[in-house]
C-alpha cells in the first residue's frame, strides 16, 4: 500500500481501488498504469479515436493529485507532443470536467474518458493553443493536417504498461548470465593445443637457431632436450648407441692390427725359405 504524504489514507484506499477496477476492466482506447509507491500521479496510454486526426496513434499522459484531493480537481498534462486547440504546447489539459465542472465524486474512470472524447470534440471556443484552435474555426483540412504530422511523429507506440516487467527481465538477465558461465566453463575445460597435437622435430636431430652479431648470422647448433613419455625409449635407445660407439670402433681396430701383423709373419717366412 502506497504511503504518500500528500494524500490522506481513506483517499489513497479509495483511488487504490479504482487503480484496481481500472487495470481490470480498463475503459476503450485507455491503459492505465501507476507507481506503487505514490497514488498522487496517475498515467494512462490513450489511443487516437478513429477517424480523427488522432488515430493510429498512442498519447502519454497523466494526471496529478492535490494534497486534497478529491475536493480539488487534479491537473492534467499530456506528455506526449499533440496539437489540439484544448492542449498546450506545455501538455497542459483545458477541460472543463478538470475545472469549473469538476465534482468530489467523479472517479479516475470520468475524467479519462472526458480526455479521450476531448481528441473527438475538441473546443476551439475556450482554445489553450491559439494556432489549433484558429485552424480548426477557419480551415478544418489544414488542421487535420497539422495534428495528423504530429501523429505520425510524436504519437508512436510507447512501452506498455505492464505488471512484472521487472521480474521478466530479471530471470532473463539470470538466463544469460547461465549460459555465459556454461560457455566459460567449457572454455577452460580445454586447454589450447589439446585438440590436434603440433608436428614437432625429432628429439634426435639437433635444431639450430640464428643469432646476429657483429652484422653477421652465425648458426648455434642446440642439443635436443631430453624427453619424457612415448619417445623416452627411443631417447634411450639413441644414448644407448652413441655410448656403443667407442667399444665398436676400439675392436675394429685390434682386428685390422692383428691382420697386418699375421701379413708381416707370413712374408718374413717366405723370406727364409727362399735362403
Amino acid at each position: 500500500m502506497a504511503t504518500n504524504e500528500n494524500l490522506p489514507p481513506n483517499v489513497i484506499k479509495q483511488l487504490a481501488k479504482e487503480l484496481k477496477n481500472l487495470d481490470e476492466s480498463p475503459p476503450e482506447g485507455i491503459k492505465v498504469g501507476v507507481n506503487d509507491d505514490d497514488f498522487s500521479t496517475i498515467y494512462a496510454d490513450i489511443e487516437g479515436p478513429a477517424g480523427t486526426p488522432y488515430e493510429n496513434g498512442v498519447f502519454r499522459m497523466k494526471l496529478v493529485l492535490s494534497h486534497d484531493f478529491p475536493h480539488s480537481p487534479p491537473k492534467g498534462y499530456f506528455l506526449t507532443k499533440i496539437f489540439h486547440p484544448n492542449i498546450a504546447t506545455n501538455g497542459e489539459i483545458c477541460v472543463n470536467t478538470l475545472k469549473k465542472d469538476w465534482n468530489p465524486s467523479l472517479g479516475l474512470r470520468h475524467v479519462l474518458i472526458v480526455v479521450r472524447c476531448l481528441l473527438i470534440e475538441p473546443f476551439p471556443e475556450s482554445a489553450l493553443n491559439e494556432q489549433a484552435g484558429k485552424m480548426l474555426l477557419e480551415n478544418y483540412e489544414e488542421y487535420a493536417r497539422h495534428a495528423r504530422l504530429y501523429t505520425g511523429i510524436h504519437a508512436k507506440p510507447k512501452p506498455k504498461f505492464k505488471s512484472g516487467a521487472i521480474s521478466e527481465s530479471t530471470t532473463a538477465l539470470n538466463v544469460d548470465q547461465t549460459n555465459t558461465s556454461v560457455l566459460n566453463a567449457d572454455q577452460k575445460s580445454t586447454t589450447p593445443g589439446a585438440a590436434l597435437p603440433l608436428p614437432c622435430p625429432s628429439p634426435l636431430a639437433p635444431s639450430t637457431t640464428s643469432t646476429r652479431g657483429n652484422g653477421k648470422e652465425q648458426q648455434a647448433a642446440i642439443a635436443p632436450a631430453t624427453d619424457t613419455g612415448v619417445s623416452g625409449s627411443t631417447v634411450a635407445a639413441a644414448a644407448a648407441a652413441a655410448a656403443a660407439a667407442p667399444t665398436t670402433q676400439k675392436k675394429e681396430g685390434g682386428l685390422a692390427k692383428a691382420h697386418a701383423d699375421k701379413k708381416k709373419m707370413d712374408a718374413r717366412k717366405k723370406s727364409l725359405k727362399r735362403l
